[in-house]
């Protein structure tokens, strides 16, 4: 079966080739091709230097370490959909809630398959609008400028579901997306050419233009905090931000765990560490990045603490519930390492990490109307990062000159 597809893609291939008759559609041959097979352009002879990591692989790496944040994406979105209604809310008014329950299926919290099943329900349409609207994006673009498709936005529309919140309508996922993308990258030439991440400036956008359907409310109505029976908000981080002693009686552990409300992909800093690991054993992300990011986040958090404040509850969150609430720990695992979109040099990594973790406390605690700063603070920081490579280039280039004068 292998060996038949093979022979009939060869045959086909010359039609897509230059001068063939679709040979402005080899793009799209070629990504088909490449997604099934190893490319035929390879390099040969002794003079080059072969290593079994590609485009491919790496963003299949990323893929891989994502792939549990996505699983618990469906299961949390459930499972606190369950939990609200268990607590006395209404089941929402959508076409999911009257699928789960057609297919014969209850709303409970303690039942692991419907929680998994009705998250789903939400989760799987976002992702397949996300792969959609930005491969018809790729593919326009690829055939415009007459490129081959590259595996870029594997991991960007692996991202993009995860930041988001369950009940965003879809056609806003679309026009976020195609947005994100044309916007965020295309127009600077394509992967390796964006300066922003894409995946941020697709929630970047959403967030600005539709903050309503952003915040998350309307599902996350359970009471998730121990002892606290009339808990209403988006989540945690938000309540922190607003009320005095929010966390007091809050479980560390359900929220480092992930079952607590918030963007799909986002609340278990479980799964991103376990993803961390991936990327790290792998050498795919930096640890210098994400070490960064973490003393930045330590630094800013002991200063903020100390420092104190009677009218923003903000500055008394500690630095080990900033790591496990929000964003964080998605952005700083799997967005702030972008290779493209991140600092380059080794040095310049660690202003580029420690930049992300100071700014992503300043923007939640100094910014009373934008609880959540992950976002914003990585990229901030992606404007910054080649500034931060030419200094220590040209810092490297000053010292070897002084040497060689030596």
């Amino acid at each position: 079966m292998i060996g038949k597809l093979r022979q009939m893609l060869d045959r086909v291939a010359p039609m897509f080739h230059k001068g063939g008759r679709f040979e402005k559609y080899y793009p799209l041959f070629d990504a088909g091709d490449t997604i099934l097979y190893t490319t035929d352009s390879v390099t040969r002879g002794a003079t080059h230097v072969r290593d079994g990591i590609n485009l491919k692989r790496i963003m299949i790496l990323v893929v891989i370490g994502m792939g549990p944040l996505g699983i618990w994406a469906m299961f949390n979105t459930g499972y606190q959909a369950a939990l609200a209604i268990a607590a006395g809310a209404v089941p929402l008014d959508t076409w999911q809630t009257a699928l789960f329950t057609a297919l014969g299926f209850s709303f409970d919290p303690g039942n692991v398959i419907s929680c998994f099943v009705y998250g789903a329900l939400y989760f799987l349409p976002i992702q397949i609008v996300v792969l959609a609207a930005g491969g018809l994006v790729e593919a326009a673009t690829a055939v415009l400028r007459g490129h081959e498709i590259s595996e870029g936005f594997l991991v960007t529309g692996t991202l993009i579901p995860l930041t988001l919140p369950a009940t965003i309508p879809l056609w806003m996922v679309f026009v976020g997306t195609v947005a994100g993308v044309l916007f965020g990258k295309e127009v600077f030439g394509g992967v390796g050419m964006n300066f922003l991440n894409p995946a941020l400036t697709v929630r970047a956008i959403l967030f600005f233009s539709y903050p309503a359907f952003m915040s998350g409310d309307t599902p996350w109505i359970a009471a998730n905090f121990q002892g606290v029976d009339g808990f209403t908000g988006a989540t945690w981080l938000a309540q922190a931000a607003a009320v005095p002693g929010a966390l007091d009686h809050a479980s560390w552990w359900r929220a480092f765990v992930g079952l607590i409300p918030g963007s799909m992909g986002e609340t278990s800093a479980l799964l991103c560490f376990l993803g961390a690991t991936v990327l790290l054993v792998t050498g795919v992300g930096s640890w210098r990045t994400m070490l960064g990011v973490t003393l930045g986040t330590l630094g800013m958090s002991l200063l903020l603490n100390a420092v104190g404040s009677d009218t923003n509850p903000a500055f008394s969150v500690p630095f080990h519930w900033h790591i496990v609430l929000g964003g964080w720990a998605l952005g700083a695992v799997f967005m702030a390492t972008d290779p493209v979109s991140s600092a380059h040099t080794e040095t310049a990594k660690w202003a580029y990490g420690i930049g992300i973790g100071v700014m992503v406390v300043l923007v939640r605690v100094v910014n009373p109307a934008y609880p959540e700063g992950m976002m914003l603070a990585i990229l901030f920081m992606n404007m910054f990062a080649p500034l931060f490579d030419y200094f220590v280039v040209r810092g490297n280039i000053k010292r070897r000159l002084a040497r060689s004068a030596a």
